[in-house]
């Protein structure tokens, strides 16, 4: 009894490579891996996203901090308010003159 091309063939394969269960189980990882909406390299890129968020977020967080501990020190303390004035308002008292000096650029 001869034995069809296919049948030749298809036993000249490993026996664990002939498994319908193998064989699909490496197909769905490999769509999972590359093909999927959710695929790794999309995982990875919002990974990176999320992680430069939280730095950005740190980042707001501690200018926050100093922005209220400037806010405290101006409302409580007269001396830096005046400072304050003086250097971002360019207010002056009036028996004063004021120079601002401006740096050109090369």
């Amino acid at each position: 009894m001869a034995q069809s091309a296919f049948n030749v063939y298809f036993n000249k394969i490993p026996a664990p490579l002939r498994n319908v269960f193998l064989i699909t189980s490496v197909i769905f990882v490999v769509w999972i891996i590359f093909f999927d909406k959710n695929d790794l390299i999309s995982q990875r890129h919002l990974q990176n996203t999320i992680d430069d968020m939280r730095a950005k977020k740190a980042y707001y967080e501690e200018q926050i901090e100093q922005v209220r501990k400037q806010k405290e020190d101006l409302f409580t303390n007269d001396d830096a308010l005046e400072k304050f004035a003086r250097e971002h308002y360019l207010m002056k008292k009036d028996n004063e003159d004021i120079f601002v000096i401006v740096e050109e650029e090369k």
